[in-house]
């Protein structure tokens, strides 16, 4: 048989509606139909075919061999009338209203209808309607009727908002158990631990005399050791809530310890020693070399929402520079720009967005390792375009000045340096004829470098940072580039100034030097780097207590030779 033409197939535009029509109002008639639905006193007319071919949850209560199936009058439990009323409507039109006050029991119908678009539309309307007044009872309804986007949104609301939630009638109302869930979450956007404890007190008082059994409990959930000492003293210590609670003052002993011995800290640790995300403050990535030869844009990560953003440009080009953070500010050391190497200084302030010149060092310094001890701001080592460096400078903040102090024993380029224990470490770096294994401290208060005991491998290029009590030195090179054997390395050696002896840790994920190194929270991130073919987006960090590298957001730009630094929030505000 032949196709038939085309051109004599007639297709009516508007067929199904204008069928669709006429049914609902054989509905409204109640002509024709063949079921009644029966909620309370009410009846609601409606015909099989409708209700089946637009709800799955009719479409197997009449196509199946149940009771119902051949009913004329279903009773329907549990459902709100008016609800069942404007779905049932909605099956013949496809067209309903969102509002506050029916929104809910609408959701629930809906559900237990499986009318999917339906609920993706209540959903939709109650996420806008998202308030520090409302998130919870939302998010608790969600959770009750299975809605995991709705419940999703609403808790990540929640927890981005929690410093107005507390404030409202809803938290206040809360079990124990909810108020729990929440305090331990570290996810929590508080700007300080502060925060939590105060919410914790605005709970309990509530309703005292039922709620003073949960105290310990609760208390247990927040970070009683990371709150500042003069917090504890004047607000935890003293306060009336906790006085006669043995396990609560348990916990404020601990925390009283946590700062008074802080050579056990390490012993101290618990869920309680782990900061939120929210209170660690964020990292910058400044500069270093990209794919257009000099990258001079800086990048903030925010550990909570794992993502990097661009902030900020340099003036300038500047490449193997330092940087510091120094009356909450960010000091860019020296450096070169591609024709000779810099003395200059220059501060950037995160707040007002603004840079500034300050007084330049007394050397033409790139390559150089810049740390803040005890005020001061050191620039070690580097070479000045001729020769490699020993000597150091120092940077006094309140005299606005800098001076020379006590020189290294070796010249240094490349070199790391970071600040551990009340000394300055250099760590590696060249000497202008090999890589250094060799690493030494200086003291500021006898103005002397010492030896230390030496890594296990040569490391120019290396990253390196301290963290809980140790020195890290990740990656690194042992020759330099123009060297056919040259090798990078993806090897982690961590070092314990208590004993001298360096440890070899789990590696980094690939080979490279020129990374970026600094402790944010309670892990160590290693940024960027060269792996002798690209320069590396990758960003990864450290768990000491699981001995893990994690790979985390990526920079926007792929760059070697970033210096990483963190500030704190408290810096921010």
């Amino acid at each position: 048989m032949e196709d038939q033409n085309t051109e004599d197939l007639y297709r009516s535009i508007n067929h199904a509606e204008r069928m669709i029509r006429k049914v609902e109002v054989y509905a409204q008639k109640r002509l024709l139909c063949d079921v009644v639905l029966l909620v309370g006193e009410r009846t609601i007319p409606a015909h099989r075919l409708i209700l089946s071919a637009a709800s799955d949850y009719f479409a197997a209560m009449f196509t199946n061999d149940v009771r119902e199936a051949t009913q004329e009058e279903i009773r329907m439990k549990d459902v709100d009338s008016d609800a069942l009323a404007a779905l049932v409507q909605y099956m013949y039109t496809g067209r309903i209203e969102l509002r506050d006050e029916s929104v809910e029991s609408l959701l629930s119908t809906a559900c237990l209808l499986q009318l999917s678009e339906v609920v993706e539309a209540c959903c939709g309307y109650l996420m806008k309607q998202l308030h520090p007044s409302n998130c919870l009872g939302i998010r608790q309804f969600a959770d009750a009727q299975g809605c995991t986007d709705l419940y999703k949104v609403a808790n990540n609301y929640v927890m981005e908002n929690f410093c107005d939630v507390m404030q409202n009638q809803e938290f206040c109302e809360l079990s124990a158990d909810e108020v729990s869930k929440l305090l331990t979450n570290d996810d929590l956007n508080v700007p300080n631990e502060e925060m939590t404890f105060h919410a914790l007190c605005t709970w309990a008082k509530h309703d005292m005399s039922t709620r003073k059994k949960y105290l310990s409990k609760l208390l247990a959930n927040v970070k009683l050791p990371l709150l500042p000492p003069q917090f504890i003293a004047d607000h935890v210590e003293t306060n009336a809530l906790f006085k006669e609670d043995r396990e609560c003052q348990e916990l404020i002993m601990e925390a009283l310890k946590y700062h008074l011995l802080p050579e056990r800290r390490h012993s101290l640790q618990s869920p309680r020693t782990k900061p939120r995300k929210s209170t660690v403050g964020v990292l910058y990535a400044v500069g270093g070399m990209d794919c257009t030869k000099g990258a001079t844009s800086i990048e903030k990560y925010d550990f909570r929402a794992n993502t990097w953003t661009q902030v900020a440009n340099m003036n300038g080009r500047r490449l193997q520079f330092g940087v510091a953070v120094l009356e909450d500010k960010l000091f860019v050391v020296g450096g070169r720009d591609g024709l000779k190497t810099l003395n200059t200084v220059e501060c950037y302030d995160p707040r007002k967005k603004t840079w500034s010149l300050m007084p330049p060092m007394s050397t033409h310094r790139h390559g150089l390792g810049v740390g803040v001890l005890e005020g001061p701001m050191y620039a070690v080592g580097g070479h000045d375009g001729w020769s490699y460096l020993n000597t150091v400078e120092r940077w006094d903040p309140q005299a606005r000045q800098w001076s020379y102090v006590a020189p290294m024993s070796t010249q240094r380029s490349t070199v790391g340096v970071t600040v551990m224990c009340g000394k300055l470490y250099a760590v590696g770096g060249r000497d202008g004829s090999s890589c250094l294994r060799s690493m030494e401290c200086f003291d500021p208060h006898t103005n002397k470098w010492n030896l230390c005991a030496p890594m296990s491998k040569r490391r120019g290029g290396v990253g390196v940072a301290s963290f809980n009590g140790f020195l890290y030195a990740v990656g690194g090179h042992d020759a330099p580039a123009s060297n056919p054997t040259s090798s990078r390395f993806d090897c982690v050696e961590r070092y314990d100034p208590k004993t001298d002896v360096w440890t070899t840790v789990a590696p980094i994920s690939s080979m490279r030097d020129a990374v970026g190194m600094c402790a944010l929270g309670d892990r160590l991130f290693c940024v960027g780097g060269y792996d002798g073919t690209q320069y590396l987006a990758d960003v990864e960090c450290y768990d000491p207590n699981t001995n893990e590298w994690t790979k985390v957001s990526p920079l926007c730009t792929g760059r070697a030779g970033a210096c990483v630094v963190h500030i704190r929030h408290t810096q921010l505000i």
